[in-house]
């Protein structure tokens, strides 16, 4: 098959930690000619959906983990599959993509559907399931912000389209910094902010659950490093390994069919304690540390979903 990735930078991955590479490189294994360019390059050009990038070669190398081609124009009608992987912020150019590569859902499978990545980003996807969430808001509003802490008390602050852990603040229920922040955020946005109840829990880990067609494959805990809140691994947080519980499965049971159902073939969730904190869509990682931890070849099994669906 001809493999399509709309992806950040692939020159500059992390060939030990990048989800993109390694789907990249299990797709080439499986025998399949792979094709990359960055979302800038995307373009609707009279009628046709088109990107100007290059046929690739992925390899372990940390320098060099691709070998390009000449840059080319193709029309993306011309592949069997492509990957949506760019990372957030989730703002209309992201949107943006989005729309053009829906036009292509009658000739190209899209991974993840992108009608439902538009329709379904992380932090509000979570909003469908009240009952598995720790208390959570969503406003532009001051006031609601304040009263939402005067009944919680310690909160986490953060950016409803941001990723990986960029801007998030916990406040205690005393600190005086939650106007400030508020001025801060809206002085460069127009989005509202999302606030949840801190969760201690936190101190033991963040899970990201990887889901695959709604079926849960595994999970890793990221454990803040000294000293900090969040523990996105891009933040410095330390994977290390664990098993699913009964809770993690409860979950995943209740949210698996919604996102089957909506064409999210690679989910990672991020479960803190015993509540659903995020739903990630637009482009989850962690398959190469589950790996790594528990054999298990993610990569693998997401290419067999995708295969399943193709004609």
């Amino acid at each position: 098959m001809k493999i399509a990735f709309q992806m950040d930078p692939i020159t500059g991955v992390d060939i030990n930690a990048d989800s993109s590479f390694r789907l990249a490189e299990e797709a080439q294994a499986r025998g399949h000619q792979l094709f990359y360019y960055g979302p800038d390059q995307l373009a609707y050009e009279e009628g046709r959906v088109t990107a100007r990038g290059h046929w690739m070669t992925v390899q372990r190398v940390e320098a060099s983990p691709a070998v390009l081609g000449e840059r080319v124009a193709v029309d993306l009608t011309e592949m069997d599959v492509i990957w949506l992987r760019q990372d957030p912020p989730f703002d209309m150019h992201y949107i943006t993509t989005t729309h053009l590569l829906d036009r292509l859902k009658d000739d190209v499978l899209v991974v993840n559907d992108p009608f439902w990545v538009r329709n379904s980003p992380e932090k509000l996807l979570v909003l469908n399931f009240p009952d598995l969430t720790p208390p959570t808001a969503i406003a532009r509003d001051l006031d609601v912000l304040r009263a939402f802490r005067a009944k919680h008390g310690d909160v986490i602050v953060k950016p409803l389209y941001g990723n990986g852990g960029a801007g998030v603040f916990k406040l205690g229920a005393s600190d005086g910094n939650l106007s400030s922040l508020y001025e801060m955020f809206t002085g460069f946005s127009r989005e509202p902010l999302i606030v949840q109840k801190y969760l201690p829990a936190v101190s033991k880990g963040d899970k990201r659950v990887i889901l695959v067609d709604g079926e849960p494959v595994g999970a890793i805990n990221r454990v803040p490093a000294e000293g900090e809140v969040r523990s996105n691994m891009h933040v410095g947080g330390r994977p290390e390994k664990v098993a699913l519980t009964q809770r993690d499965l409860e979950i995943c049971a209740a949210i698996g069919p919604e996102l089957r159902d909506k064409g999210q073939v690679f989910v990672g969730i991020d479960v803190i304690g015993d509540w659903l904190t995020e739903i990630n869509v637009t482009s989850p990682t962690g398959i190469q540390e589950l790996e790594r931890f528990d054999g298990i070849n993610v990569a693998e099994k997401i290419w067999q979903a995708i295969e399943r669906k193709l004609p």
